[in-house]
């Protein structure tokens, strides 16, 4: 199968053709071609309007429900809907029913790839509870990325000491969420005046940068690979800053929901704005921009986590934490970010993770993402394909729209 992609704009600072006007011709899944003019009359043309072109977006949290909560998202409806915003690759996160954290698990959620490459995350402890290590070698070799207990930290260091020095042997990654579970004390929002003001509970910064600083201190000691997921506060972005120039192998993401809104917004009690980690202040906000402009934050995640009607449409101390976010990534990234940068943070993950990152050149795997970014709307309930709507970002505005995906011999093109 041929394709033939005319009159696009490159967006990748890798490849010799960035910013570049060019035609690229793809063949059997490789860029056979790139040049400022291709013509093959046995390829499929696709000729799009103010088409760009970026190396396939990756976003490693996210989680589609199956199995045990199919009334969330299933797998296959998440593959159609990641391949809509944007993305060719994404992170499965194991807070199912029963969770990802066997060998057989991991193979299921491989088998349900459509159009999307999908790569779960397996737990790190037993049934996620933070004491007994998951088999991680085993999970590595069936594709498990990394391994992680989804929104739930780890209460005691030493599993965390042992799960760095074990995944040593080979090379895995391990996730630790950054909260400190007493000092959080069951706070649904940010510790600020606005907690006071609405009279709920708060959730203190010192929650998630104690955290932090001791998993660092444990990296430290024991070497390894730490991802941070998620981090919002200003003391979080300095901490990680530090550690990486002292040579630690530590990464980090910030969910889009932190990065377009913050803690003013609670003042409608919208349980689609209970979030963990909650909507922080604008300090904070800025911070995260800051750190991910300057490579402290290695990427974006839309942190997207579907929940049913039942569990959100309550009072918000009833409410569970968690927004879809997939679908509103790119085009509220978009409205903060310039377009270089945007396209970085939904890249930047991929080596951390040990995704491969293959610039758009001759030879080369067609692993690319379509979009013009030159479009504008505001996010409708209306418009949203996921199978739940909780979605934190609605009335947002969002600049550029995703045309389509190609992930090797696998292509998904939105309506034009």
């Amino acid at each position: 199968m041929k394709t033939l992609l005319k009159s696009v704009t490159v967006i990748d600072p890798q490849s010799p053709f960035h910013k570049q006007v060019v035609d690229i011709l793809i063949e059997d899944g490789l860029i056979k071609q790139v040049a400022s003019k291709i013509n093959d009359n046995k390829a499929q043309c696709i000729e799009l309007t103010n088409a760009h072109v970026s190396q396939g977006w990756f976003d490693p949290s996210v989680s589609l429900g199956e199995p045990g909560f199919e009334e969330r998202e299933t797998l296959s409806r998440g593959c159609m809907v990641a391949a809509k915003s944007g993305y060719t690759d994404i992170g499965v996160q194991p807070n199912t029913e029963p969770v990802t954290q066997s060998k057989a698990a991991v193979n299921y959620i491989k088998s349900k790839e459509q159009w999307v490459n999908l790569h779960p995350l397996g737990a790190l402890t037993l049934d996620s509870k933070g004491e007994d290590l998951c088999e991680l070698y085993d999970m590595s070799n069936a594709g498990a990325i990394a391994f992680g207990d989804y929104k739930k930290p780890l209460k005691d260091p030493n599993v965390l000491k042992l799960a760095l020095e074990y995944a040593q042997s080979f090379s895995g990654l391990i996730c630790s969420f950054p909260l400190d579970a007493a000092l959080a004390n069951n706070g649904m929002i940010n510790e600020s005046p606005q907690s006071v003001q609405l009279g709920l509970k708060g959730m203190s910064k010192l929650s998630e940068h104690l955290q932090i600083a001791r998993d660092l201190s444990i990296l430290k000691y024991t070497g390894g690979k730490l991802h941070i997921p998620t981090i919002s506060t200003a003391e979080s972005v300095a901490l990680i800053r530090q550690a990486k120039k002292q040579g630690l192998e530590v990464s980090c993401s910030v969910a889009i929901f932190n990065l377009v809104l913050t803690d003013e917004v609670l003042a409608e009690f919208d349980t689609n704005h209970k979030l963990l980690p909650p909507l922080r202040e604008k300090e904070d906000q800025k911070a995260l921009i800051k750190g991910l402009m300057d490579g402290t934050i290695d990427g974006v995640t839309s942190d997207h986590n579907p929940i049913d009607i039942e569990h959100k449409n309550v009072e918000f101390d009833h409410a569970m934490f968690g927004s879809i976010g997939l679908e509103h990534t790119f085009g509220t990234l978009a409205e903060v970010l310039d377009l270089e940068s945007t396209i970085k943070a939904l890249t930047g993950l991929r080596p951390c993770f040990g995704l491969p990152v293959t610039q758009i050149d001759a030879g080369n795997p067609a692993n690319l993402t379509l979009f013009n970014p030159e479009t504008s709307s505001v996010i409708e309930l209306n418009q949203i394909d996921s199978k739940s709507k909780n979605a934190a970002l609605l009335g947002c505005p969002q600049k550029g729209r995703v045309l389509g995906i190609i992930n090797k011999e696998k292509q998904f093109w939105n309506e034009q």
